[in-house]
């Protein structure tokens, strides 16, 4: 569990990171559709990150628990945000990814509505 709080600590930067990237020097080098893309696929990591180290600090779940909805927001990271990085950053036609980025979305419903579900086995 430590190191998932780690890796969401760490996501936590990087989406700062990522964002002071793309007001500065990715304004020249992106389209502004592009641009746009990026900067969504920022934000919603970065709300994710938040978050799952909400998750983390509810008291009343189990570990495990927890463990469940930070894996399914940090997976809904990797496929949502990283798939756009990918076609904004490095121009991989989205005809290889297209599938990847609304499955990352489902999986951001998904970790939503299970830590409601959680939430309300809890007495």
């Amino acid at each position: 569990m430590r190191i998932l709080l780690i890796v969401f600590i760490l996501l936590g930067g990087l989406s700062v990171m990522s964002g002071a990237l793309g007001a500065h020097a990715l304004k020249k080098m992106l389209s502004e559709t592009s641009l746009e893309s990026y900067k969504t696929a920022v934000l919603y990591q970065f709300l994710h990150v938040l978050a799952g180290l909400a998750v983390y600090a509810v008291p009343g779940m189990s570990a495990g628990q927890k463990k469940t909805v930070m894996l399914v927001f940090l997976t809904g990271i990797l496929f949502f945000s990283g798939s756009i990085y990918l076609m904004s950053l490095l121009n991989v036609p989205s005809k290889y990814v297209w599938f990847i980025t609304p499955l990352g979305g489902i999986l951001f419903m998904t970790g939503w509505f299970v830590w409601a579900y959680f939430m309300l086995k809890i007495k």
